[in-house]
């Protein structure tokens, strides 16, 4: 049985390309959550006024790999202590964000923030917020794989 996960770490395209490299992820979508306008467009996160994230949904078979492997793959692909920026992406859309599904994520997400943060791995304090999923709005269609689409493996930073 398949289990799904949620995670913002700034621009979703290159996120969703490094989910889908992972053995055990059966399908990974952008969209937007977070937020309070419902069904958003990219247009609309865009102008900072819903409140929603750029999110990865991770659907994921946990016999293979564990939602605790989901967190380290997920600290390794951002910077977590920026607030509301990846890069050259700025505004709350940004923001690197742990939306949990279950109490079990619950304490798996705070147990593992806990842990890097108590690490020494970085000189600033984590911006990551960990909060409970609300409704996933899938992005349009053009968004999903759009590296792929493109030929090309991530983001250029």
């Amino acid at each position: 049985m398949t289990q799904t996960a949620t995670f913002a770490a700034g621009c979703f395209w290159g996120i969703e390309a490094a989910f889908r490299q992972i053995r055990g992820v059966t399908a990974a979508a952008v969209g937007y959550l977070g937020g309070h306008t419902h069904d958003p467009t990219y247009e609309d996160v865009c102008s900072k006024s819903t409140g929603h994230a750029e999110v990865v949904q991770v659907v994921y078979d946990p016999d293979i790999v564990s939602y605790e492997s989901l967190l380290d793959a997920f600290w390794e692909m951002h910077d977590p202590t920026q607030l509301n920026r990846h890069g050259p992406d700025v505004g709350d859309q940004y923001r690197s964000a742990i939306f949990v599904h279950t109490p079990e994520q619950q304490a798996a997400a705070e147990a593992s923030k806990q842990s890097l943060e108590q690490s020494g791995r970085f000189d600033r304090p984590l911006a990551t917020e960990i909060t409970p999923a609300a409704p996933f709005y899938r992005g349009e269609e053009y968004h999903q794989q759009y590296l792929a689409k493109r030929g090309r493996g991530s983001c250029q930073l």
